[in-house]
């Protein structure tokens, strides 16, 4: 992490990591209280939650998601593979850790193209169990195939997948493009893999706004929100998991002591393949 926005790129393999250019995987990292982000990251974050306080709470319960998503997948579903898209910065109780904690012989592929997010996923290769697999597949949420014909070096297609978008596809700009990516992957994996999806969604005047404004100034890779109605089209053909397609904070949420859990401005869900 840096502190001084002047201070030199560094580098990883031939990408250079700018400091001067917020990213979206740096900011969501800074919401969720991690320390891997830079300067102009966490500026564009606290420009965005001025706006749109509900952000910060977003971004940690879309962790909570994962966390029961993955449970479910690796306990009641009995799933021991993932491939997990557009992954982000590591934080805490990432996909394999969470995974392998239940069934220890899990393998997980997970894929960005952040080379930061590079640079930790080699620190995380050595933090796996001895009877799983950890990798990373440096490619693009718009290259479907390319991220098949890698991950078929480490998962078998002909056993189930649990394929993961998790707040990635908002990066594509155009919603059916977006849903041509998730049906490309998901033709690739066998009857009984699953789809596990969420994305941020323009259900509030403050989240719209903050949007607009990040997309306009930043400089940075614009994201694009969605509607609830659109990412339930993610999941045509396959199977809802009960309860559907839900605000994050109502799926399977885990029992809380006082009060319900607060509805949050990103819809997510968990089908299988039949």
């Amino acid at each position: 992490m840096a502190a001084d926005p002047s201070s030199h790129a560094p580098t990883v393999g031939k990408a250079v990591i700018n400091f001067d250019v917020p990213h979206s995987a740096r900011i969501w990292n800074y919401w969720m209280g991690g320390k891997d982000n830079y300067y102009a990251d966490r500026i564009a974050g606290d420009e965005w939650a001025k706006v749109d306080p509900g952000i910060v709470p977003l971004a940690k319960q879309s962790r909570q998601f994962l966390i029961r998503v993955v449970r479910y997948l690796a306990g009641e579903a009995g799933v021991r593979q993932f491939l997990d898209i557009g992954t982000g910065l590591p934080t805490m109780q990432n996909t394999h850790e969470v995974a392998q904690a239940v069934a220890s012989e899990s393998r997980i592929v997970y894929v960005d193209n952040d080379p930061l997010v590079l640079a930790h996923a080699r620190a995380l290769l050595s933090k796996t169990t001895p009877e799983g697999v950890t990798t990373y597949v440096d490619s693009d949420v718009q290259d479907p195939d390319q991220i098949v014909a890698d991950a078929r070096n480490v998962l078998n297609f002909n056993q189930p997948i649990a394929v993961m978008f998790m707040g990635i596809l908002g990066h594509v700009a155009d919603f059916d493009e977006a849903r041509s990516i998730v049906a490309r992957v998901m033709a690739a994996v066998p009857s009984g893999a699953y789809l596990a999806l969420y994305d941020s969604t323009d259900t509030s005047v403050e989240i719209h706004d903050a949007s607009v404004t990040y997309n306009d100034d930043t400089g940075a890779v614009p994201y694009i929100l969605r509607r609830p109605e659109q990412i339930a089209r993610c999941f045509d053909g396959l199977e809802m998991v009960e309860p559907g397609l839900v605000t994050l904070t109502q799926w399977r949420p885990d029992a809380v002591e006082l009060g319900k859990a607060q509805p949050v401005n990103g819809y997510g869900a968990v089908a299988r393949k039949p």
